[in-house]
């Protein structure tokens, strides 16, 4: 496990750290409602040499930006959701896959078929500042 207080201005550098160390996997974000998850995804794709407009896919559950990056938020239909559109499938893809409100469960699933997920737990410290917890798991 791996602890970081950032401030947003911070972020930038943080996720170049991250796409250097986890270019292919899943990386699960949690948090609260306006943590900054889609801003982490934004600094990740942007990190990754893509200049794709990053949007929340809250509505959409998956957003892809160029052949890289997928990005998929469960918050609002549920893991069995997810599992029953075939999205487990989806994460087979080469390239890195951001999943915003996974649980515990999904990331189980995942470990348990041999997916290398990175899991990151943020919480707002104040209006710019984050607390960023991660964890690697294979």
């Amino acid at each position: 496990m791996k602890k970081y207080t950032l401030t947003l201005d911070e972020v930038e550098k943080f996720s170049d750290e991250i796409v250097d160390a986890f270019k292919n996997g899943v990386i699960i974000l949690r948090g609260d409602l306006a943590a900054g998850k889609t801003t982490l995804t934004k600094y990740i794709v942007a990190s990754l040499g893509v200049d794709d407009e990053v949007t929340s896919p809250t509505f959409s559950l998956q957003q892809c930006y160029s052949d890289k990056v997928y990005h998929y938020d469960i918050y609002n239909k549920g893991l069995e959701h997810f599992i029953s559109m075939g999205m487990l499938e989806e994460l087979e893809k080469n390239g890195l896959h951001i999943v915003e409100w996974g649980d515990d469960k999904l990331r189980d699933i995942l470990v348990d078929v041999g997916f290398k997920v990175l899991e990151i737990d943020i919480k707002k410290i104040d209006a710019n500042k984050r607390e960023y917890i991660l964890r690697e798991y294979e």
